[in-house]
């Protein structure tokens, strides 16, 4: 056995833990807030900044597509498995890679038991401010929602610094210049 496909194989093994730890966190937390705080039922946990809450969202980030639920439910599907077909595009092989799609897989399985079990995605963990006599605040949101935010950043990070090394290692220093003189959009005819 070669020691590139052990690796591979090893990487390739962490994001299951990760996508079921994800799982099983927010799954949990939300069974929390589900027996103890009714719906629309706030606890403040630090006056004018943190609550927990329990509210349920129908639609996606921010609320947007309110009302969608089973489309959206639908569509986490197609985006699993889309996802998962193309798992190889975002570099599994290091272990960066797992844990992004690790987060990412774990988060939308969350929120998609929500839609089909509750009919709703439970939204628990919510920031504000006081502001003219009432509160301005960011959405409210969850474990899942964070980690799928947590590896889409993680996708990003991974590839910006595949592409920097890349970079880093062609030769002339990572330069787009063509050979032969010039600048590149001279070469190209774009300057005469």
């Amino acid at each position: 056995m070669d020691s590139a496909g052990a690796t591979k194989r090893r990487y390739a093994r962490l994001m299951v833990p990760i996508a079921l730890a994800v799982l099983v966190l927010d799954q949990l937390t939300k069974a929390i807030v589900l027996r103890f705080l009714g719906y629309a039922e706030e606890r403040v946990i630090i006056p004018g900044f943190f609550k927990f809450v329990h509210w349920g969202n129908t639609g996606a980030a921010w609320s947007l597509f309110r009302g969608y639920n089973e489309v959206l439910a639908v569509v986490a599907i197609v985006a699993l498995l889309v996802l998962y077909l193309g798992r190889h595009h975002f570099d599994t092989r290091t272990v960066l890679g797992q844990a992004a799609l690790g987060l990412v897989f774990g988060g939308i399985v969350g929120n998609l038991i929500d839609r089909v079990r509750i009919g709703h995605v439970v939204d628990f963990i919510y920031f504000f401010v006081p502001s003219g006599g009432g509160e301005l605040g960011f959405p409210a949101f969850n474990v899942a929602d964070s980690a799928i935010c947590a590896g889409v950043a993680l996708v990003f990070y991974n590839t910006w610094r595949a592409e920097r090394a890349r970079k880093s290692a062609s030769p002339a220093g990572g330069s787009d210049s063509v050979q032969g003189g010039g600048s590149a959009e001279e070469q190209r005819g774009g300057a005469s």
